[in-house]
């Protein structure tokens, strides 16, 4: 989208407004309260970390981005990434924010029905309902057109037959939104169509994936075996489904940043207070060069990260084409918390190891987003491509 006359341009402020500044430390208030011990209690044990999330719920903060009308916030993505950066700031990472809020909430909202926005989102903005989303597969990894995963309409319902690959949390939530393909369109690519599932419903057979995340929101293999959807829980126009779950993904991106911002906060906030007190020879380490200046290049990194992240969020919120700019901001993002947590556990030392810093269970966390929800490889082929115009690589 391009602006023309009249049209409304986006403003970026230079610093955060006085309900901007009142929804951070009201969010990390809450967040603190439980901390990264209570995180990792949670995970540890495998289960969800529901007091943190009907706490969120409680105080409004589910629904920033969702309109009045359905309990929610009436305000706009920007004001959902304050609340995922702020709770991984105080040691609770989140991943369920980004989809069930983020991705979901933001699909149904664009593309659902009234009706369905009525039976959906109230429960979004309370924490009553949570949300997973059904896209990777095996065989498709990014290619979303070779998605395999077939639903077939019978009468006044779809049947669902095929298998998705790492879909987060399908274990504790009440819908699974299944991007499936109908069809193909006039060039042989998926026809994809949305439709909301019944996480426990007859055929659908879920399979845990072990992985190295010290994080409780699990990941499954899913396997459908005839399963069947209502026709009135499809969410978008049948064969219209890419659209439609682009809508979700540019806000994913956006959101994994916030989820990668607020991680190098919480790395750096620990290693420049460890780097002020630990004092080994005659100063405190952090008078040293090899421990001030990667600090210093971590906060450089994070700035900017922060700053592309905010732009994103503004082009999104108002209508206008966010897709290079959030790719950009994912990237940014997930390499500012990498390198701002790595910085931090050398500068521990061997404490950086150690469970009560709390500093590397995360650090598989922070690596993953590098890889998910999109590559760092897949977004320089989209800059390479979209930005640079430079010839498709793939």
């Amino acid at each position: 989208m391009t602006i023309t006359d009249g049209a409304s341009i986006p403003v970026l402020p230079l610093l955060p407004s006085d309900e901007e500044k009142a929804l951070r430390v009201a969010v990390y208030r809450i967040a603190a309260g439980f901390g990264p011990t209570y995180f990792k209690a949670v995970s540890d044990a495998g289960r969800s970390p529901d007091e943190l999330w009907r706490a969120l719920g409680d105080n409004g903060f589910l629904g920033e981005h969702l309109p009045t009308e359905y309990g929610g916030g009436g305000q706009g993505l920007q004001e959902l990434v304050a609340v995922l950066e702020e709770t991984a700031v105080a040691g609770c990472p989140l991943l369920k924010l980004l989809v069930s809020p983020g991705i979901i909430g933001t699909i149904v909202n664009r593309h659902g029905t009234d009706s369905q926005k009525r039976r959906w989102l109230p429960g979004i903005a309370s924490a009553d309902l949570k949300f997973s989303f059904g896209l990777t597969e095996p065989n498709a990894g990014t290619n979303s057109h070779n998605i395999s995963t077939v639903a077939s309409r019978k009468g006044d319902k779809y049947v669902v037959n095929g298998q998705k690959y790492y879909i987060s949390g399908v274990d504790d939530c009440d819908y699974l939104l299944l991007v499936t393909r109908t069809g193909y369109d006039s060039r042989g690519r998926g026809a994809l169509t949305l439709l909301m599932v019944d996480p426990n419903a007859d055929g659908l057979t879920k399979q845990p994936i072990a992985t190295a995340l010290d994080e409780p929101e699990k990941q499954f293999t899913l396997y459908f075996d005839n399963v069947e959807v209502d026709a009135d829980c499809r969410v978008g126009a049948e064969g219209g489904g890419l659209r439609v779950a682009f809508d979700g993904l540019n806000p994913e991106r956006i959101l994994s940043a916030a989820v990668s911002l607020g991680l190098a906060r919480y790395a750096l906030d620990k290693a420049c207070e460890y780097a002020r007190t630990r004092t080994v020879w005659s100063a405190p380490i952090g008078t040293h060069q090899a421990i001030a200046h990667p600090l210093a290049q971590g906060k450089v990194k994070l700035e900017q990260a922060r700053l592309i992240t905010q732009k994103a969020a503004a082009l999104y919120d108002i209508g206008m084409d966010a897709g290079e700019v959030s790719n950009i901001a994912k990237l940014a993002a997930a390499e500012a918390g990498v390198g701002c947590l790595d910085h931090a556990i050398q500068v521990h030392g061997g404490n950086g190891f150690a469970t009560e810093y709390a500093l590397a269970q995360f650090w598989f966390l922070a690596r993953l987003q590098l890889t998910a929800p999109v590559s760092r490889e897949m977004v320089l082929n989209y800059i390479a491509e979209h930005t640079l115009k430079l010839p498709r690589s793939y």
